[in-house]
């Protein structure tokens, strides 16, 4: 009987079928002859002895540096209030949608709604997902076809690369923000080419040179496709809004779940795309719509987003002011303008070490291990808010420099 060391607060699930002894979990002789458990019994092990096991944590008292709330939407009494309000004047509004967009659960409200955030983005229309994950999934996984070419951001978004790996396109990477390498790649594209990037890159924080990427997608003749996930609230309504590009990408997708303090997404484009992901785009289609409570949430936020321009300035502030703070750390420091800041610092443990540190001093700030980036780039990813004083950002500073980053 074989014995596999797992620490025991990461493992009590599995105590009901398997004996624990001396802090050792042994699986019984019955047990160990099923491959699929121990399969997975394994593939915990590689990730507890390399650093990398998730376990879950439920909300805590610190001080929010690791969210992507970062206009405090999330936490507004103000948005709260006004959710509550359009609930209570729709009182003929269900619990939940009943069904698929296609069968019950569509609803005149939802369209008006998409096509008000369609307007306020400057795009002729949007199709609304449930979460930014579906939407990309529904995207990519649809639209590029068997000859056509996909190429993406070698850093781009998990659920981006999911999609591509859906569909039957030949897909390629470029080195991240490297014009040379996407139009080298962009050499070999086929049939219809679709060149994917984010406005803001969710674990490094920084922004492609927009401008002249579409040059060169326009040189080949590609499509340009840019998720905004984490732009929005930062520059108000979206980068690409911010440099009067919405008439030169293909589709842009919007989420609600960051600085708008809600959850789902919108893929923004043009009236043909989206009667396209109506009709073949699988997520979309094959899932429960999301219920009018969300929705309302939805309509509310962009509602108050508009207003939020003394929000927006003091998170530009607060950026401003941590990188000021931090000018020591540079050389750790990834280079980035956003509310995403990140310090790399090498390998899991430490990233836990110091992650654990700044949460000891009341700071809530996390640890990004590999897998989830490349090995060598463990990091702590901070996220900077409207609503973190002066104070809070110095006593972060601070600590960083003890740690001699």
């Amino acid at each position: 009987m074989a014995a596999v060391v797992i620490n025991t607060r990461a493992n009590h699930f599995l105590r009901k079928s398997s004996g624990l002894k001396g802090g050792f979990l042994y699986f019984s002789k019955k047990f160990s002859t099923l491959s699929a458990e121990k399969f997975i019994r394994e593939r915990l092990e590689e990730r507890w002895e390399n650093g990398s096991y998730r376990t879950l944590k439920p909300e805590n008292s610190l001080v929010d540096f690791c969210s992507n709330d970062y206009l405090g939407f999330a936490r507004s009494s103000t948005l709260k209030r006004w959710i509550d309000d359009e609930i209570a004047t729709n009182q003929h509004a269900l619990n939940g949608s009943t069904g698929s967009r296609l069968l019950s659960g569509n609803l005149s409200y939802t369209e008006a709604l998409e096509q008000q955030i369609a307007d306020y983005h400057k795009a002729e229309t949007g199709l609304i997902y449930n979460s930014g994950y579906d939407a990309n999934i529904g995207l990519f996984s649809s639209l590029p076809q068997r000859g056509d070419t996909i190429i993406l951001d070698e850093l781009a978004h998990a659920s981006i690369i999911d999609g591509a790996r859906l569909s039957y396109a030949n897909r390629y990477t470029f080195r991240h923000n490297d014009l040379e390498s996407l139009e080298e790649k962009l050499k070999h594209a086929k049939g219809n080419c679709y060149v994917v990037i984010e406005s803001v890159y969710s674990m490094d924080g920084d922004t492609p040179t927009i401008k002249e990427i579409l040059s060169i997608t326009k040189k080949h003749k590609a499509e340009l496709i840019v998720d905004e996930a984490h732009a929005i609230g930062l520059y108000n309504n979206g980068l690409i809004n911010q440099l009067k590009l919405e008439d030169e990408v293909f589709a842009r997708i919007v989420t609600f779940g960051k600085a708008l303090g809600c959850h789902g997404a919108i893929v923004l484009g043009n009236k043909d795309l989206r009667e396209y992901l109506i009709n073949f785009s699988r997520s979309f289609i094959y899932t429960t719509a999301t219920s009018f409570h969300q929705i309302a949430s939805i309509k509310m936020a962009y509602k108050m987003l508009p207003q939020a321009v003394e929000d927006i300035e003091k998170l530009q502030y607060n950026i401003q002011l941590f990188k000021k703070l931090t000018a020591g750390l540079k050389g750790n420091l990834l280079p980035s303008d956003s509310s995403i800041q990140c310090l790399i610092v090498g390998s899991n443990e430490r990233a836990k070490v110091i992650a654990n540190q700044l949460q000891s001093a009341g700071l809530d700030v996390r640890p990004i291990l590999s897998p989830t980036v490349a090995k060598g780039s463990e990091r702590l990813r901070i996220c900077l808010h409207s609503f973190n004083s002066a104070n809070e950002i110095t006593l972060l500073s601070e600590i960083l420099h003890q740690q001699n980053l």
